[in-house]
Order: structure tokens, then C-alpha cells, then sequence
């Protein structure tokens, strides 16, 4: 049975072959598979694939570390957002205005040559954001696809002025390279490591028509959320966050020893669907072994509950563990 290879497998082969470094290798091998059609006659194609990605991963893992990757941003917070997008699309100045990080801003394509990160606060948690270097169809900065992968939550951030030809642009550019984006929180999404939540950005929203804005959020009605922001009055950041922490899929935690008052302070954040036993790993490795039980305060039981380690968790829950 014939492969029958479309164009942009064999563009994405081309870049595997001109690749000058093991995770542009890889990168382009992920994008093959997720391109390479899926019936009993690339079987084999599909687990050569598979095995020279895995071959790469190895090999990155023996050699020695001599260098830094700039382009690898250490996840803190509640969850990294990264922002990527088309050149003046509004991204650095979108970091500026919602963490106060010290980004340079300017009129300019290509202002960014580096992911650059800063802490959005979010009631009582900060989530991560971080601005990425322009993201074209015809060209992507080597190292950038390891920086949007690396995310937890992907936002499109275009220029509501031209956000029809940006949105699908950039859709384009992130689609050929095997990602696929949805406005559902992480913990919807099927087990498959290509599938990011996502959301549009439309950026400059008090420059752009009234018409801009509704015909682009009409074209991605059910497939991608739509929010309209500008940096510059504030319109729509609050629901921006709101979102951002939606797609997250987190649950904040507060810890309480017995006879002492909860700690507000600083909650654990953990995966929605989360349990006990996940909570107390994250305390300490070993205080899952040491656990004889827990009392637990929040949605849907009464003060002081006692609960078994499965018992999954709430966000805002209250958590006694007791050894």
C-alpha cells in the first residue's frame, strides 16, 4: 500500500535532512510522524520514526552538558503560558503590562530574540508568561518549537487589526509542525503529547473595528477561544487571566498541621484530579509511606472530614495529613 506522503511531510523531511543540531532533528521527526498518514502500509515508516526519535533522545541524554539552552525557560508558578505569535503582534507589551517583567517594547519586527519570562498574580498564585521571538510560516528561530512545546498553555497573540490573516498564519506555522490546539482545559485533552490548550490573543483591541473583532472570533467559534485585549485601557485582561487559569486545570491547596491554623499563604498547586497521596508526594517524597490518614476542609464535606489518601482534592481544600 502506497504511503502516499503529502507536501508537507516532505518539507518537514527536508528540514530533518538539513538540520544542523539533534533537537532540530528530533523536532522535525515529531512533525513527520504526526504528518505521515496512519494506515497498515507506513506501519513500518511509523515505527522507524518512533525508534530514530527515541535513538536522538538517548543520544542527547550521554553527552555531556557544555552548553545552556537560552531557549529553555524553567517552569515556575502555577503553570507556564507561552505567548507566541507574528512580529508587533502585541506579545512583549501584553508580558509588560500584566507582570511588570523588564522586556523591551518597540514598533519593530523581531524586537525579541530570546523567550523572556515574568509572574502574572493571580489571586493568591503567580502564573508564568513568557514572550517568545516572532513565529512565521516561512521561518522559525532554531531552539523556538522546544520553548512552545515546553509549555502548559499556549496563547496566539496577533493584532486584532489583522487578526484573521495572523490568527491563520500562525496556526498554520504551529499545525505543520504536529501541534494540535484547543480551548480545553489540560486535563480534557486526549493522552497525546502533541495536543496543547490554546487560545487567540487579539491584541490592540481599542485600534481595531468592531468588525475585526467579531469576524474572528466567528471563524474560530468552537475551536479556539477568542479574547479581545488592549494593554494600553485594560479591556480584557481580567478575563484573560481568568481564562489562562481555566486552561491551566489546576487546584490550589492549603496544608494545616493539627491544632494550628491553615496556611494561606502559599498553596500547593497540583493537577487537577489530584489526590491526598498526590499532595503529601509533593510535601515530602516520603510522606505518602509515613501517612496514616487525612481531615480535610472544603467543597462538598464537613469541617474536619477524615479521608482516605485517594480521596481526590478541590481547589481551595484545606488538608490535615496525619502520620
Amino acid at each position: 500500500m502506497p504511503a502516499n506522503l503529502t507536501p508537507d511531510y516532505e518539507r518537514a523531511e527536508l528540514r530533518y535532512r538539513q538540520a544542523g543540531s539533534d533537537e532540530e532533528r528530533i523536532e522535525a521527526l515529531r512533525e513527520m510522524l504526526s504528518l505521515l498518514p496512519k494506515h497498515k502500509g507506513t506501519e513500518k515508516m511509523q515505527a522507524d520514526l518512533k525508534r530514530r526519535i527515541s535513538q536522538l533522545r538517548k543520544s542527547q541524554a550521554r553527552k555531556p552538558t557544555r552548553s545552556v539552552d537560552l531557549f529553555h525557560v524553567p517552569k515556575n508558578g502555577c503553570g507556564q503560558v507561552v505567548l507566541t505569535g507574528p512580529p508587533n503582534s502585541g506579545k512583549s507589551l501584553l508580558l509588560a503590562t500584566t507582570t511588570n517583567a523588564p522586556v523591551k517594547v518597540a514598533d519593530y519586527p523581531f524586537t525579541t530574540a530570546l523567550p523572556a519570562p515574568g509572574m502574572w498574580q493571580y489571586q493568591d498564585v503567580q502564573i508564568q508568561v513568557v514572550d517568545t521571538p516572532p513565529l512565521t510560516e516561512e521561518h522559525v528561530v532554531p531552539g523556538l518549537m522546544g520553548a512552545i512545546r515546553f509549555a502548559d498553555v499556549l496563547a496566539l497573540v496577533v493584532d486584532a487589526r489583522n487578526g484573521l490573516e495572523q490568527a491563520d498564519s500562525t496556526l498554520r506555522a504551529l499545525t505543520h509542525r504536529g501541534l494540535q490546539l484547543r480551548s480545553a482545559p489540560r486535563d480534557q485533552l486526549d493522552d497525546d503529547p502533541n495536543q496543547y490548550p490554546a487560545l487567540i490573543v487579539a491584541a490592540k483591541a481599542d485600534l481595531a473595528a468592531p468588525g475585526d473583532l467579531t469576524a474572528l472570533a466567528e471563524l474560530y467559534a468552537g475551536t479556539l477561544d477568542v479574547l479581545d485585549v488592549s494593554c494600553t485601557t485594560g479591556q480584557g485582561l481580567d478575563a484573560l487571566q481568568q481564562r489562562l487559569w481555566e486552561l491551566l486545570a489546576v487546584v490550589r491547596v492549603y496544608t494545616k498541621e493539627p491544632g494550628r491554623p491553615a496556611d494561606h499563604d502559599k498553596p500547593f498547586t497540583l493537577p487537577a484530579g489530584s489526590t491526598v497521596e498526590d499532595l503529601a508526594r509533593e510535601i515530602h517524597r516520603e510522606l505518602p509511606e509515613k501517612m496514616k490518614y487525612a481531615r480535610i476542609w472544603g467543597h462538598g464535606r464537613f469541617d474536619g472530614q477524615q479521608v482516605h489518601r485517594t480521596e481526590p482534592l478541590c481547589d481551595r481544600d484545606v488538608v490535615e495529613i496525619h502520620q
